[in-house]
């Protein structure tokens, strides 16, 4: 009895894998019995979609890399006014000593020439970061070259500013050199 058991769900496990096969086969025939109008219609939604999506993926490369030309024209010079930045400290120095001078008067065309320079440097983008003594120390801004004892009002601050800084638009170009009050 248990061999005609056996036999038996064996017969019927061999019609349900039958029965199986016959429902997958007509669910594919369903699939595959989609109109031809049907699958067009999604085959341009597809291409509709791969479509948006490329020109979106277009549209952000255009606008990122007319940003960085942009960029980079603002910052075209930046190496040459680096290189130019020593100069002009050697013109504010020089003009401190004719200043002290007694025939100041003499050097006049040299401070029209350092005037003529800085403007045409400034019309550059080049321009001048801010520091002055009594300043809140701001390492994001400034460069502290050496800390001082100072007293309880003067912690924190900028004594003196050895060198000025510079900027080119929005990038630093030389942070300016601080002693801080310690």
């Amino acid at each position: 009895m248990s061999q005609e058991n056996t036999e038996h769900t064996e017969n019927e496990t061999i019609l349900d894998n039958q029965t199986v096969e016959n429902q997958s086969e007509e669910v594919k025939e369903e699939v595959v019995e989609l109109s031809v109008e049907e699958q067009l219609q999604l085959d341009l939604t597809n291409e509709k979609d791969k479509f948006l999506r490329l020109f979106a993926e277009f549209e952000n490369y255009k606008k990122r890399t007319s940003k960085e030309r942009i960029d980079l024209f603002k910052t075209a010079n930046q190496e040459v006014l680096q290189a130019i930045l020593p100069v002009l400290d050697d013109f504010e120095r020089a003009i401190k000593e004719a200043d002290k001078s007694e025939n100041a008067a003499e050097f006049e065309g040299f401070k029209l020439i350092s005037n003529k320079f800085n403007e045409g440097l400034k019309s550059k983008g080049l321009d001048l970061v801010t520091a002055e003594a009594g300043d809140t120390f701001d390492s994001e801004v400034h460069e502290a070259i050496t800390l001082i004892p100072a007293g309880d009002d003067q912690q924190g601050k900028v004594i003196d500013v050895v060198e000025k800084g510079y900027k080119l638009g929005d990038k630093i170009l030389r942070y300016p050199k601080v002693v801080v009050g310690q």
